[in-house]
């Protein structure tokens, strides 16, 4: 049986895409991302077999939905072992955002996944790095100030990750319409 890489996740509105790939550049090694693959993820779910993403799917269909507003407030960095790994842009905290992160969590459980373990950190990632990556600082310095919305979310989705030498390709496979 094949197994599908998901994630459960909120798009963003074009305009806030736009803006965000223009921040993009100044540091030399870093991997940017595509538009297509700006998104807050609210639950990595990882590899699953074909019967479980329906199930995944069944599960995210019941999570109560009303549109909710985003916004980016600021960036940062996840720290690797020795040095930065990845670029995000700071998503504002908010009940409501909260609370629909919660829900795709029960909802995943309730589809048999393990719980996750990882802190929610809401954020848009900008760039992975690598040993090659040049240093970071004077790019935190320089958009420090990012303030991008806020926008109405009116659906969130799930996605399957493909993994390529060209980096991911995300291709959402059901959509979850306010309810």
């Amino acid at each position: 049986m094949s197994q599908r890489r998901l994630f459960v996740a909120l798009r963003l509105p074009e305009s806030v895409c736009d803006a965000l790939l223009d921040t993009m550049e100044g540091v030399a090694g870093a991997r940017w991302q595509d538009a297509d693959n700006l998104h807050i993820t609210l639950r990595f779910i990882g590899e699953v077999e074909r019967h479980q993403a329906d199930d995944v799917i069944s599960a995210l269909e019941s999570v109560p939905f009303r549109p909710l507003p985003v916004a980016i407030d600021g960036i940062g960095h996840f720290d690797g072992a020795k040095r930065a790994k990845a670029i995000w842009a700071a998503v504002t905290p908010s009940p409501a955002l909260t609370e629909l992160q919660h829900n795709v969590e029960m909802a995943c459980r309730r589809a048999g996944l393990m719980a996750e373990t990882r802190k929610f950190i809401p954020h848009v990632t900008l760039a992975r790095l690598n040993s090659g990556s040049a240093a970071i600082g004077d790019w935190l310095a320089m958009h420090s100030r990012l303030s991008l919305g806020p926008w109405s979310a009116d659906s969130f989705a799930l996605f399957e990750s493909d993994l390529t030498p060209q980096g991911p390709l995300y291709t959402q496979i059901a959509s979850f319409p306010r309810r």
